[in-house]
C-alpha cells in the first residue's frame, strides 16, 4: 500500500477525484434535456467526502462554489443518521440550503462495504418550477411563495426505490415537466458516474487510504490558500456599489458595501452596510454571497489550488440576516443571480485597493436574464431562458476582454440555430455594440447586443438586467462603461424598457437587449494610438469617441493616426485639466500589439 504521506500519491489521489468530479459534469452536460444546461451550462458538479465536507468541484460554475457545502450542510443535519446504500436526496428550499428555487441538489451518499466514505453531489438550473412566471425567475416576484415549487431536503430515492410521491408532486407544479424530468436523469446518470468511478478508486486504494486522502486533499488546500494569503498585503479595504434598483421600487438604489480585512494566513469578507433585503426576488442566500465573495478572493490567489473547503476555511465572510445579501423568510430570490454578480464587481472594487497591479474594473454587471414563456395554439407549453454576458473590466495590464462570459459565472451562450429550432424565436441581431467600453489606457471589454423575434401568438418576457443608472465603475483613471438597455421593437416605435420586466408579447414583437459596457483602467490619454486605431477599423469605437475619449485623431482615408494632430489634442485636453505636460504614451505597446495577434 502507498504510505500516506507519499506526496506524489497524493497528487494522483486529487487529481483522480478532480477528474471525477469533471466527468460528472461532462455527463450532465451530454445528457441533459433543456437549453439552460446544454447551452448555457448552468450547472455544478462536487465531490464531498463522507461528512459532507468539498473535497473536489467540477470544471463548472464559481458562482456554485459556496452552494454545495452549504447544500451539504443542511443534508447532513437532517439526514446524517439516516442514510443507506442507493439512497438520493433532492431539495431546492433556499432557506434550508439552497439558492434559489430553479437550482435543484441531487446528491448521493457512496458507500464502501456500508461504510458511507463520500457523497456525489450535482446542482442544475432547471428551466421551470412552476411560480407566477414561466422560468421561475421574475425580478418582481415580491416573497418566496410566488416563485415556484420548493422542496425541503428529502429522499427521493430511499435505498434504491424512488419516492414516485415526490415525483407526482413535481410533475404537477411546472410547466415542463419531460424536460425538468430529463434534467433529474441527467444530475442521477452523473451521481451514478461518480459513484461508479469512485469505488474504482477504493479498489485501488482501500476505504482506510480514501479516506486519509479526501482529508488531506482539504488539509492542503487550506495550507495553499494561508500560504498564499499571507503573501498578500495585510490590511483593511471597503467598497461601495449600487444595484440601480429591485424592479418593484424603481429608482431606489440598493447599497452593496464590502470590507476586507486581511491579517497573515486569514481574510475576512464583511458585508456589513449592505441594504436591508428588498421586496423584488434580487435578494441572495448567504451562500451565494459565500460564492461570490470566493471567486473574488480566488482571482487574485494562485491558480492551483483546489476548490474545495479547505480554501472557505481561510476566508470568513460575514453578512448580517435580512440584508439583500443574506435574506430571510418570506424574501424572494428568484433573480438573486443579478446581487451575486454584482458582489463579485465590489469585492474587485475592493481587492483593487490592495493589489492595484492584478485587479480588473468592473464587467457588464453579471449575466442578463432572459425567460420567455407561454403556450402554443394547441395549449403546449413553451418555456425560454437565457443568461448572457459577455464585457470583461479592463486589467491593469490588457483590454478587458470582449464576449467571454463574467468569471463568476463560466457560462456559454445558446446556439442561436438550435434556439431556433426549438424556440418560437428568431434571433436577428447578434453583435458587439461601438463607443460603449470604458475608456482607459486599457479599455473595458466591448458588449454586444441581441434582437429576438417573437413568434407565437402571445407569451410572457421576463428580463432581468442592471447597470443603467450606476455604470460599470473603471479603476485608476478609467471611465466607466456605457449603460445597459432594453427596447421593444427598435426599428420601429424602438420603445425604452425598464431594466427589470415582465410584461406580455405578442406575435412579430422584438426585443432588444443591449448589455452594458466595462469600465476601463488607467487613463485613456496614455492609451497606444495604434490601439485606438485597430477598435476605430474594428467598428468597436467610432472616430468622434476616439477624438474625446483619447484625443487620437485619425486619418479616415489612409487609416493612420495623425501623429501630429493627436499630440496636439492630447496637449489640449491636459491643459484643460490643469496639468503642465501630456502622460507618457508607449506607441506599439507589446502587449496590445499581441492580443491584437491572437
Amino acid at each position: 500500500m502507498t504510505a500516506p504521506h507519499d506526496p506524489i500519491a497524493l497528487e494522483l489521489f486529487k487529481n483522480a477525484i478532480f477528474s471525477i468530479a469533471d466527468e460528472m459534469a461532462l455527463t450532465v452536460f451530454r445528457t441533459t434535456y433543456s437549453g439552460v444546461l446544454k447551452d448555457n451550462m448552468d450547472y455544478s458538479t462536487g465531490f464531498a467526502d463522507a461528512k459532507g465536507k468539498l473535497a473536489a468541484q467540477g470544471l463548472t460554475l464559481p458562482g456554485h462554489l459556496g452552494s454545495v457545502p452549504t447544500a451539504m450542510e443542511s443534508i447532513m443535519r437532517h439526514f446524517e443518521g439516516d442514510m443507506a446504500p442507493g439512497d438520493v436526496f433532492i431539495m431546492n428550499d433556499p432557506f434550508d440550503g439552497g439558492m434559489h428555487l430553479p437550482d435543484i441538489f441531487v446528491i448521493k451518499p457512496l458507500f464502501h462495504e456500508g461504510e458511507r466514505l463520500a457523497f456525489a453531489c450535482t446542482v442544475c438550473h432547471h428551466i421551470d418550477v412552476g411560480g407566477r412566471v414561466a422560468g421561475s425567475n421574475a425580478s418582481d416576484s415580491t416573497e418566496i411563495y410566488a416563485e415556484g415549487l420548493r422542496i425541503a431536503p428529502m429522499k427521493l430515492y430511499d435505498k434504491g426505490v424512488l419516492n414516485k410521491t415526490i415525483m407526482t408532486f413535481i410533475e404537477k407544479n411546472v410547466r415542463l415537466p419531460v424536460q425538468l424530468f430529463g434534467d433529474l436523469r441527467a444530475q442521477l446518470a452523473a451521481c451514478h458516474i461518480g459513484e461508479k468511478q469512485f469505488a474504482e478508486l477504493v479498489a485501488r486504494h482501500g476505504p482506510e487510504e480514501t479516506k486519509f486522502y479526501l482529508n488531506e486533499v482539504i488539509d492542503y488546500a487550506e495550507r495553499l490558500t494561508r500560504a498564499a494569503l499571507a503573501e498578500l498585503p495585510d490590511g483593511e479595504w471597503s467598497f461601495e456599489d449600487w444595484i440601480d434598483d429591485d424592479g418593484v421600487d424603481y429608482g431606489k438604489p440598493i447599497r452593496l458595501f464590502v470590507t476586507i480585512t486581511k491579517k497573515a494566513g486569514h481574510m475576512v469578507v464583511d458585508w456589513t452596510g449592505t441594504n436591508p433585503q428588498v421586496k423584488g426576488a434580487i435578494n441572495n442566500t448567504l451562500s451565494f454571497t459565500k460564492a461570490a465573495s470566493y471567486t473574488g478572493v480566488r482571482s487574485v490567489l494562485p491558480p492551483g489550488i483546489p476548490n474545495n473547503e479547505g480554501v472557505f476555511r481561510a476566508i470568513e465572510v460575514i453578512c448580517p440576516p435580512g440584508t439583500v445579501g443574506n435574506g430571510v423568510l418570506p424574501a424572494a430570490c428568484a433573480a438573486r443571480g443579478l446581487t451575486g454578480f454584482r458582489m463579485t464587481d465590489c469585492m474587485f472594487g475592493a481587492l483593487a485597493m490592495m493589489l492595484p497591479d492584478r485587479v480588473k474594473a468592473a464587467g457588464d454587471g453579471g449575466n442578463t436574464g432572459i425567460s420567455i414563456g407561454g403556450y402554443d395554439a394547441a395549449r403546449k407549453p413553451f418555456v425560454y431562458v437565457d443568461f448572457t454576458c459577455g464585457a470583461w473590466g479592463a486589467r491593469p495590464f490588457a483590454d478587458g476582454l470582449d464576449g467571454n462570459s463574467h468569471m463568476f459565472a463560466n457560462m456559454a451562450s445558446h446556439s442561436i440555430e438550435v434556439t431556433e429550432a426549438e424556440q418560437p424565436i428568431q434571433l436577428l441581431a447578434y453583435e458587439f455594440v461601438p463607443d460603449k467600453a470604458g475608456a482607459g489606457k486599457y479599455r473595458g471589454g466591448v458588449p454586444f447586443l441581441r434582437d429576438y423575434k417573437f413568434l407565437e401568438a402571445e407569451g410572457m418576457l421576463q428580463v432581468r438586467s442592471d447597470r443603467r443608472d450606476h455604470r460599470p465603475f473603471g479603476l485608476y483613471g478609467g471611465s466607466p462603461g456605457g449603460p445597459s438597455e432594453n427596447y421593444l421593437n427598435p426599428d420601429g416605435e424602438n420603445r425604452l424598457l425598464q431594466s427589470k420586466l415582465t410584461m406580455t408579447i405578442k406575435k412579430g414583437e422584438i426585443f432588444r437587449h443591449v448589455l452594458a459596457g466595462a469600465g476601463g483602467w488607467g487613463d485613456p490619454l496614455e492609451r497606444d494610438p495604434d490601439a485606438v486605431l485597430r477598435d476605430v477599423r474594428n467598428e468597436l469605437l467610432s472616430p468622434a469617441n476616439a477624438l474625446a475619449e483619447y484625443g487620437v485623431v485619425i486619418d479616415l482615408k489612409a487609416w493612420k493616426v495623425d501623429e501630429a494632430a493627436t499630440a496636439g489634442r492630447r496637449a489640449d485636453i491636459a491643459k484643460a485639466r490643469g496639468w503642465t505636460e501630456v502622460p507618457k504614451v508607449q506607441w506599439h505597446d507589446p502587449v496590445l500589439l499581441a492580443r491584437a495577434a491572437e
